[in-house]
């Protein structure tokens, strides 16, 4: 299956990839992870982005798309995959069912992962993320140290209210409109309750999967 992770910025969606992905057994694939992938390992369409990225420009929908369906074609993701960030516009769901059109592929299920936006101005402001990483912490002070590696945690400045609000008003206008291309398109579409524990999540999510 080839799933679509979906949701306002703060609603979990990185926390619930890798479980998701552990309990069913596939990769997850994110944008910026393809993206840096693809830079370090030299591909053309890796240094066509880093080109983009070095002028301060924004990477383009083609070459993204193109870096995607790399990943797709890879073994790894011959036994399904989520889609993490992937589809943020109505032009990349576009973009995203050529690609898998040519690999002949579809995309299965979309899960939308719902939190008021109260709730999730309270989460983000109690945010940092690994400043090499970007692993997310709830709760953790700046300046201590990741888990994961070397990296320090640092606040975001887009995880600040005003920033945040801003960012779910984008979100509003440009992002929300997908989950109705993808529902006339056919498309599954599952909306997930994600307030509460993080396993009460998981377990909501691999619940509608199953449905």
């Amino acid at each position: 299956m080839i799933i679509v992770l979906f949701g306002k910025p703060g609603a979990g969606k990185g926390t619930q990839a890798p479980l998701l992905a552990a309990a069913l057994g596939v990769p997850t694939l994110s944008t910026g992870d393809e993206l840096r992938a693809a830079i370090r390992a030299g591909t053309a369409l890796g240094l066509e982005a880093k080109g983009y990225m070095d002028r301060g420009d924004l990477v383009p929908d083609a070459v993204i798309m193109g870096i995607i369906k790399q990943a797709l074609s890879e073994p790894r993701a011959a036994g399904g995959v989520l889609l993490d960030g992937v589809v943020r516009t109505i032009p990349q769901a576009e973009g995203l069912a050529e690609v898998c059109a040519q690999l002949g592929r579809t995309v299965d299920a979309v899960l939308c992962f719902e939190i008021d936006d109260d709730e999730i101005v309270r989460r983000l402001g109690s945010r940092t993320v690994c400043e090499r990483c970007q692993t997310p912490y709830t709760g953790r002070e700046a300046g201590t140290p990741c888990d994961k590696g070397d990296g320090v945690l640092v606040r975001r400045k887009d995880d600040e209210p005003a920033a945040v609000r801003n960012r779910l008003e984008v979100y509003e206008r440009q992002t929300a409109p997908v989950l109705n291309w993808y529902r006339e398109h056919g498309t599954k579409v599952a909306k997930i309750d994600a307030v509460g524990s993080v396993q009460d999540v998981t377990a909501r999510a691999l619940g509608a999967l199953a449905a």
